[in-house]
């Protein structure tokens, strides 16, 4: 077909990355159909039409110019500041957590929505900020300060899991705008002299009982030791192969506590095998290279940062996620994008890429301009 049939926004879209997407999300909704026993409620079908509606939302970024983004990055990261320290003040309790503000028909979650803001505004510092201070303390502090914010407040839900995706979300931007490696080094090795007095001082007790979980989840297989226990044995269950389409025993016979949630990994790897695994992990890595090669070939600063930060923020979701059910992380409730039932983890990813489809056609735009 000639390509000037075709209508400039569908050339312009990226449609290997579209079709990656929507397969590892057709693949989430044949495993929780499968979770549900070979039923569509009450899972694969509400999450087939909220992934409907976000691949929507996300199409109708990638039309938004960046350059808007770049103008709100600090009022989207102050707005949604204000909404953390509303939660704590006013904010509802489910779980055990003070997680969300109830504004009349709506319940929203500010600290899920701030991993994009800290991406956005620290890539606005580092664009505003002259290049020849970048080795220099202004770089550093108030960088810091506004990722410490924001992360001390969600610690305060307590949400660890969270505060380490938007800490994680800030420290890669800090990273790749060209902070010297001595900064880092000296942070992870602070990180290690805290972690004992954190452990004792900072971390509430289920969240103790998650770090010594982590350490010997044989210590309590029965009680804070369970859901590790039981995810380990759902994928090595799985083998190469897998069990088969509907035939997993840990979710289908409930040993599997959350297998529609944090864990659908593991309810997945036992019966898609270590091969569903794996093709699963390489979707996700491409993904994740797409994000980065569209920040590398962005022209302005802010572009780079931004789309590189996004694309991080996708993968330590993924990272997080699969390293906590088998077991090489401490469970701290991160879900896995565009698998995991629910909506908030999927409508933070599907606005990653619409933010980085949008600096993508920009890329593609100034190309074009180049060879006229």
């Amino acid at each position: 077909m000639n390509a000037s049939l075709i209508p400039a926004p569908l050339r312009q879209l990226p449609w290997k990355l579209l079709f990656v997407v929507v397969g590892i999300a057709l693949f989430g909704l044949v495993v929780l159909y499968s979770a549900a026993a070979g039923s569509l409620t009450p899972w694969a079908q509400s999450q087939g039409i909220k992934f409907i509606v976000f691949l929507v939302m996300a199409l109708a970024l990638a039309r938004i110019d960046i350059n808007f983004w770049r103008r709100v990055a600090f009022p989207f990261y102050g707005f949604f500041l204000i909404l953390l320290i509303l939660v704590e003040l006013l904010g509802a309790v489910g779980g055990g957590s003070q997680r969300w503000l109830d504004l009349g028909p709506i319940r929203i979650q500010p600290s899920e929505m701030m991993k994009l803001a800290i991406v956005l505004a620290t890539a606005r510092f580092y664009d505003l900020l002259p290049s020849g201070q970048i080795r220099t303390w202004t770089a550093i502090w108030p960088a810091a300060l506004m990722i410490a914010f924001p992360a001390a407040l969600v610690m305060l839900q307590p949400d660890l899991g969270t505060a380490l995706m938007i800490t994680a979300g800030g420290l890669s931007i800090m990273f790749m705008a060209g902070l010297p490696m001595w900064l880092f080094v000296t942070g992870i090795g602070a990180v290690a002299v805290i972690a004992p007095l954190s452990y004792f001082f900072l971390l509430h007790d289920y969240q103790r009982k998650r770090v010594i979980t982590f350490l010997d989840p044989e210590s309590d297989p029965l009680g804070a030791g369970y859901h590790i226990s039981q995810s380990k044995i759902a994928i090595g269950s799985g083998g190469l192969s897998g069990k088969g389409f509907l035939n997993g025993s840990q979710s289908h016979l409930d040993y599997l506590p959350e297998g529609h949630t944090d864990f659908v990994f593991a309810t997945m790897a036992e019966e898609w095998g270590l091969i569903g695994g794996v093709l699963l992990i390489a979707a996700f890595i491409y993904v994740t290279r797409w994000g980065l090669a569209v920040g590398q070939r962005a022209e302005r600063k802010f572009d780079r940062l931004t789309a590189s930060g996004l694309s991080m923020t996708i993968f330590f979701y993924v990272a997080i996620n699969i390293a906590m059910v088998m077991g090489l992380a401490p469970v701290v409730g991160i879900p896995l994008p565009l698998f995991s039932f629910g909506g908030s983890a999927m409508m933070t990813v599907m606005i990653c890429l619409g933010i980085i489809m949008s600096i993508d056609r920009k890329n593609r735009f100034s190309r074009t301009s180049s060879f006229r």
